[in-house]
């Protein structure tokens, strides 16, 4: 390779210029290389997986220090646009006398400084590239979950125990969120005190149950059934929020979880690894994430200053007290063995423990991107991008694991996924009409 690059260049090249090319190819290929392909040959990977591990993981805190520096900017924008307008900084000289307000001719309020704050970020927000920073964030989002959901299920397929993989990936992210607080890259929210944790507690365990089943469900089908079934989730949502009288959703919505009722069906009975246990994990676990949205919106409607990335760190932690010793109750006798199977059925044992990692890792960072994207983007495009999101997992996992998938199979996932695509588009017609509550009932 070296003497075709020297018979290609040019003779006008001087010495030291050819020198310098030769020792820089020569030190890639005799250290960079090949330490790249020993740890990629180890786990199983091909050689780029390492370096995309690395950028991806790199990337999520760069997203977060980003996100940092943008808040701060803004808010010396604001102070800026409102020192600007005469109204006195929060944060400056208590004694300020405030700006003259002006007031409205038909009384209709007062202008304040919460609309030069509104119009400073507003400015700042113009400045960035918004299909720029969509293409990001749904980038990121979609690799991702793509990677969790490949190497879960690799994991799953020598190591058939979702309890304790479960365990662990709470786990990832329990130190994964404590580093970022330790770190101050993540701010840490304060107060919590005893209602907090107090109020967290229903949240976790509905969420524990809808991790659990997931896991559950993956272990004993394929990828794509248990998104295709786990896309049903909006039909849970619709019915148990109508039932509890958290929410009465208008005739639209309910039309449009009618196609996914027919998709997942047609899906599950043409299903060529169908299993009881997977579609009952999946149907669980869908019952188990509605239950801790309607919760979520209930006990913690108190704690608005935790952001959800934050609220979910918690969350992890406390379901991850929840499930392990669940775990080592209905599966613990079994890891020992299991493990010495597992570590027969793969290369080297390195590979094992390499998927194990991935899985845990990047279970948390999609979580992650996804809270990072309701901060960005609007809740119709955020629903949008989750309906797209399932039929790349889809497509992914169908060509990594070749899963064979029938004519019927097919078109009943098209449809379970397009009936989702309705509901979404459905649920923000009906916020924007303000009809979607249910009115106080008078005794």
């Amino acid at each position: 390779m070296i003497s075709s690059v020297h018979a290609l260049l040019p003779p006008s090249l001087s010495p030291l210029r050819s020198s310098y090319r030769y020792h820089t190819e020569t030190h890639h290929l005799r250290h960079v290389a090949p330490i790249r392909f020993h740890a990629a040959s180890i786990c199983g990977l091909p050689s780029k997986t390492i370096p995309f591990l690395c950028f991806s993981v790199r990337q999520s805190f760069l997203q977060i220090g980003l996100k940092r520096i943008s808040a701060g900017l803004r808010h010396v924008a604001a102070a800026a646009a409102a020192a600007a307008a005469g109204v006195p900084d929060p944060d400056g000289d208590p004694n300020a006398s405030p700006a003259p307000q002006s007031q409205d001719p038909t009384g209709g309020g007062l202008e304040d400084a919460s609309s030069h704050d509104r119009s400073s970020r507003d400015g700042v927000k113009k400045k960035s590239n918004p299909r720029l920073n969509l293409a990001i964030v749904f980038g990121f989002w979609y690799f991702q979950n793509v990677v969790f959901n490949i190497y879960n299920k690799k994991v799953l397929n020598v190591f058939p125990y979702p309890w304790l993989l479960a365990s662990f990936q709470l786990l990832a992210g329990s130190l994964w969120m404590s580093a970022l607080w330790l770190s101050g890259l993540q701010p840490f929210p304060r107060p919590l005190g005893r209602r907090f944790f107090l109020a967290l507690l229903g949240p976790a365990l509905f969420h524990t149950v809808g991790h659990i089943s997931a896991c559950v469900s993956f272990s004993k089908v394929a990828v794509s059934f248990t998104h295709v079934i786990k896309a049903s989730e909006p039909v849970f949502s619709v019915l148990f929020s109508a039932l509890l009288g958290v929410r009465l959703y208008p005739l639209p919505v309910w039309l449009s979880v009618l196609p996914i009722v027919a998709g997942c069906s047609l899906a599950a009975v043409t299903e060529v690894s169908f299993d009881a246990q997977g579609l009952w994990g999946a149907l669980i676990s869908n019952v188990g994430f509605v239950f801790r949205n309607i919760y979520s919106k209930k006990s913690l409607q108190d704690f608005t200053h935790v952001n959800g990335l934050n609220l979910y760190g918690w969350i992890s932690i406390v379901s991850l007290l929840y499930l392990f010793p669940v775990a080592i109750f209905v599966e613990g006798s079994q890891w020992v063995e299991g493990f010495r199977r597992a570590l027969v059925a793969v290369p080297t044992p390195w590979t094992f423990y390499f998927w194990v990692l991935l899985s845990g890792i990047f279970y948390h960072l999609y979580n992650q991107s996804s809270y990072q994207a309701l901060d960005e983007i609007s809740p119709l495009t955020f629903s949008v991008g989750n309906t797209m999101k399932r039929v790349v997992v889809i497509v992914a996992s169908v060509l990594a694991f070749r899963n064979p998938i029938r004519p019927l199979n097919a078109l009943g996932s098209a449809i379970a996924i397009f009936g989702t695509f309705l509901y979404s588009q459905a649920t923000t017609m009906g916020n924007k009409s303000g009809k979607n509550d249910i009115p106080e009932r008078k005794s």
